[in-house]
């Protein structure tokens, strides 16, 4: 909540990608070397007819993470701005291996893929792929996320080939790959520190499940997600006090708990209730915002306070920028964090829930508490 003491008071294609000159792009660095793609100019003609981008990708963490609710990932996130700024419908599914994907790129059924397929599997399909990170394999590898991914399409000599690859080293250059594997950073939670997080879990998320599961079906919340911000919140502790006098398992304020109906913010029951109602007043907040940026926005929200992201919005909108898009508003708090520590807080706030989140839903020991 806005005082917690550990987390703080908490994306047409410039019309298209016009390749600013016909040799802008050198082809040696655009690509992972599986075929040469001839780099030509984009133009208004050459948009694809659909209104659709049928895209399949590898079940990956890098990739893609499916939440009950939603879908989101660094791979994701960078194919949903690229099928905006066509102003196309996005229409996206995960497959269980690579060779499904290049299987369903081979035969035209999908426009492409997200894959992690190596470079003899593209070319055994006759089939051309360039890296997400256009070179920029640094972008990826240090935020942990895996150096393979690569788009994959049918014919390197397609316009919507070179038209996406395109778009790929626009993202190096206008920094929204960096502000992307930044967000999805995959070593925000030291690997050291797991074990103790996964102690954590498995001794306390049993004791308030039946309290976390009720609460978010009350507000049609995942109840993984709401475990993963108290977790962040209070550690899963009821008892919690931070120095300015937030309390309790969802660290709340005394104001907070009293809107919330809360009598007693040390009792989880209601505690987890009221940080419930909170946060899907949040998400009501920003329902205007389109999934999965509007978690994202509802949790900065509930860390730092709606006035404070309120004000941030409109600094991003004076500056030109959509104040709507969360890596805008991501882009913001990192870049000013060394001169308001709330930022640095919500940043990590934000990223460590995500997280956690992950944890909790990938690791069987956890989902059969």
């Amino acid at each position: 909540m806005q005082s917690n003491s550990k987390s703080g008071s908490r994306r047409s294609l410039n019309s298209l990608v016009s390749f600013y000159s016909s040799k802008i792009l050198l082809i040696s660095t655009l690509f992972i070397p599986f075929h040469s793609i001839s780099a030509s100019k984009s133009n208004q003609q050459s948009m694809p007819n659909s209104q659709k981008l049928t895209v399949v990708a590898v079940d990956n963490p890098s990739a893609v993470f499916s939440n009950d609710q939603f879908q989101y990932g660094f791979g994701y996130d960078l194919v949903k701005t690229y099928a905006q700024n066509l102003n196309v419908e996005l229409d996206f599914k995960t497959v269980p291996d690579n060779a499904t994907a290049l299987k369903l790129v081979a035969q035209g059924k999908v426009d492409f893929a997200m894959t992690t397929a190596k470079q003899t599997m593209v070319e055994e399909k006759k089939l051309t792929a360039f890296s997400v990170g256009c070179g920029n394999f640094n972008a990826l590898s240090n935020n942990a996320l895996d150096t393979d991914l690569n788009w994959v399409f049918k014919n390197a000599e397609d316009p919507k080939t070179s038209r996406a690859s395109g778009f790929i080293c626009e993202s190096k250059n206008n920094g929204r790959l960096n502000q992307l594997s930044s967000f999805y950073n995959r070593n925000m939670v030291d690997e050291n520190e797991w074990d103790r997080v996964q102690d954590n879990l498995t001794q306390r998320m049993p004791i308030y499940k039946a309290n976390f599961k009720q609460s978010a079906k009350r507000y049609d919340i995942d109840w993984h997600l709401l475990a993963a911000i108290g977790y962040q919140e209070s550690y899963l502790k009821p008892d919690s006090v931070s120095p300015t006098g937030v309390r309790g398992l969802m660290m709340l304020t005394s104001d907070t708990a009293q809107a919330m109906g809360v009598n007693n913010r040390t009792d989880p029951a209601q505690s987890i209730q009221g940080g419930a109602k909170y946060f899907d007043m949040m998400l009501k907040k920003y329902e205007k915002i389109p999934q999965p940026d509007r978690h994202w926005f509802a949790l900065a929200a509930y860390n730092m306070g709606p006035g404070a992201l309120d004000s941030i919005q409109n600094k991003v909108k004076k500056s030109g920028k959509n104040p709507n898009q969360w890596l805008n508003i991501f882009d913001y708090l990192r870049n000013h964090q060394s001169s308001n520590s709330r930022y640095k807080q919500t940043v990590t706030y934000v990223t460590r829930i995500r997280a956690y989140l992950e944890h909790i839903k990938t690791t069987p020991q956890l989902l059969n508490i």
